[in-house]
């Protein structure tokens, strides 16, 4: 109260402009203040709640409020859930002791649980209705529990009835909880019936195999989660849906697929694909339709990747080239629902699923790829791949489209560079060609798309496909010369049982025209950079011209020195030395005006 009354003395003080405003009042004040005066403009608000005399003593700006919150929670929470278990173990060790003494029949023991089931729901409703919901909910819990444990016991232990009246009780059960959560606006009643639902074929379960009733039963459940999501924001149950499908699945497949069942089997899993692929456009956006929830994406995701996974686990075995097939076309079903709108969402949120959609068609069209085709023929696909998406990127400006293109590409080329292996026997005319010449066309696709940008991004993504094409240009050439000499060299062995000195003579002439042709091959693919660089005007194809001369001028002076012939090394350095003459020449003629273009760049610069 002290400190209190202190703080309203100061308030009143700078409202009425007095200049001792931050003088603390006397201590007699304090003790015995006097009636609080009126303030010039409306009083400050009264807190909701007055702390206590000890914590206002110790804590007088910071109630402990996050210690009540928790206290809270562990007296309405914790304690709830734990009283419930004690009674129902309390309970359960009654009725085991009185099964065990034959107190009561079989008969007996399923009324009395399917009414006791039926009291703690009735009885939960109370609750309810004074403002306890979490504690109703979790009797609701209770009774439904023991109304599907009874049900199980009639059937599976005691046989008191057939598996058709324990089916329908069941749904019954099932359909009454859900009304419960249509009336009370409760989600977690929902995931209740949901939860009996697919609980409901492994209690009753035989050993049969009846696929078509059981997955029938399943789609009808598939179906009707859509149908509620779609008006209630209760969008978790569809991941809900989605496990106790994919679990029932997976638990009749290991147990019961056989090969004759093929098509049934991919007929169902198509349709439960297609209920949860359609999900992301049909439910409700609940209370924020300007997103798109992460569980949303996420669940689309995971549907795709799943369906894919089962059907190939089909068809791998049956027909590879069917499967690369199916891959296409779902990457086309993709496709198409990148072009749907959700109309439930705002324009950022359909823009998120529709991107996601497109995602998932070029992952399925760039794992197509190694499915069907081998070998190299997998670098080709990946690239023409490359080509497709920048040609589609570029009609329809997606930068997206254009990192899958860049990403299809790069996978192309590393695939190319480190682990194609290419056994030719003609030169140029072979499939090393034939696959280099596609990955520097695409890398040539790039440069001229990301060279008519205006961004900064554009201008890098075209130089750095420029340095790739011409590194992959010169290696596919330096990889023709070597295999042509390797095949040189193996046909100057005359005697391969043994030594004879005359073979290493012939060897080494075959090591020196090599050598020499890597010179000569570099130095002309730098002259014919350097013209390409004069022609289009652009100075960075000539410093490209000029990193790859002064790397054959160290190769012709370090390296052919000392180990070409006197001819070889006097046409080496006769054809250097005219080709650095005339580049020479051509600058020192300023053809393309570089003198004047850097006196005007440094004037720019000094104003």
């Amino acid at each position: 109260m002290a400190a209190l009354t202190a703080r309203v003395f100061r308030l009143e003080s700078v409202l009425e402009g007095k200049s001792n405003a931050t003088c603390d009042p006397p201590a007699q004040r304090v003790v015995a203040p006097e009636a609080p005066r009126q303030p010039l403009s409306a009083p400050p608000p009264i807190p909701a709640a007055v702390p206590s005399p000890i914590f206002a003593s110790q804590h007088d700006d910071a109630p402990p409020v996050e210690q009540a919150s928790l206290e809270s929670r562990i007296g309405s929470h914790w304690l709830n859930r734990i009283g419930i278990t004690a009674v129902l173990i309390g309970v359960s060790y009654f009725l085991k002791f009185a099964f065990d003494n034959n107190w009561i029949g079989a008969g007996g023991r399923v009324a009395i649980g399917l009414l006791a089931g039926i009291a703690v729901v009735v009885w939960s409703e109370r609750f309810r209705g004074h403002g306890y919901k979490v504690f109703s909910y979790s009797l609701k819990a209770v009774g439904i529990g023991v109304l599907y444990l009874s049900l199980w016991a009639s059937f599976q232990l005691y046989h008191l009835i057939p598996s058709g009246v324990a089916f329908t009780a069941m749904l019954a059960v099932t359909a009454a909880t859900a009304a419960l959560a249509l009336a009370q606006h409760a989600e977690i009643l929902a995931a209740f019936a949901l939860s009996g639902a697919f609980l409901t074929p492994v209690l009753l379960s035989t050993g049969v195999n009846r696929e078509f009733e059981l997955f029938g039963y399943v789609a009808i459940l598939d179906a009707a989660t859509l149908a509620l999501v779609r008006f209630k924001p209760w969008r978790r149950l569809l991941l809900g849906s989605f496990v106790g499908t994919l679990v029932l699945y997976v638990g009749w497949y290991a147990e019961y697929y056989t090969r004759p069942q093929l098509a049934i089997t991919i007929t169902f899993t198509t349709l439960f694909f297609a209920i949860f692929a359609i999900a992301p456009l049909l439910a409700s956006a609940g209370s924020s339709p300007g997103s798109v929830p992460q569980l949303v994406l996420i669940f689309a995701l995971v549907n795709a990747v799943t369906y894919f996974l089962q059907v190939y686990a089909m068809y791998e075995s049956v027909d590879k080239t069917a499967t690369a097939w199916f891959a296409l076309a779902l990457a086309a079903v993709y496709i198409g629902l990148s072009r749907m709108a959700a109309p439930r969402y705002g324009e950022a949120a359909q823009e998120a699923i529709r991107l996601m959609h497109l995602g998932l068609a070029v992952a399925l069209m760039t794992v197509a790829i190694p499915i069907r085709l081998d070998a190299h023929w997998i670098t080709i696909g990946w690239l023409i791949e490359a080509g497709f998406l920048l040609w589609l990127a570029n009609r329809i400006k997606s930068d997206l489209l254009n990192a899958f293109a860049i990403t299809a590409l790069a996978l192309g080329v590393v695939r190319l560079i480190v682990f194609d292996n290419f056994n030719t026997t003609t030169l140029l005319f072979n499939t090393r060609m034939m696959t280099f010449a596609v990955a520097i066309a695409v890398l040539g696709g790039v440069v001229w798309v990301a060279s008519h940008r205006e961004d900064d991004i554009g201008h890098t993504a075209a130089a750095v496909a420029g340095v790739a094409l011409n590194i992959l240009a010169l290696t596919a050439l330096s990889r023709e010369v070597s295999d042509y000499y390797a095949r040189q060299m193996a046909g100057a062995t005359s005697t391969p049982t043994y030594w004879n000195p005359a073979d290493y003579t012939r060897m080494h002439g075959v090591q020196i025209a090599r050598d020499f042709t890597y010179s000569s091959l570099w130095m002309a693919y730098g002259a014919m950079l350097m013209i390409v660089g004069f022609w289009r005007r652009s100075a960075f194809i000539r410093w490209q011209a000029l990193a790859l001369i002064a790397f054959t001028i160290g190769k012709v002076f370090v390296y052919d020195v000392s180990e070409l012939d006197r001819g070889y090394r006097i046409v080496s350095f006769i054809v250097l030395g005219m080709l650095l003459l005339a580049i020479s020449f051509v600058y020192q003629r300023d053809w393309l005006k570089l003198s004047k273009s850097t006196t005007r760049d440094a004037g720019a610069k000094q104003l």
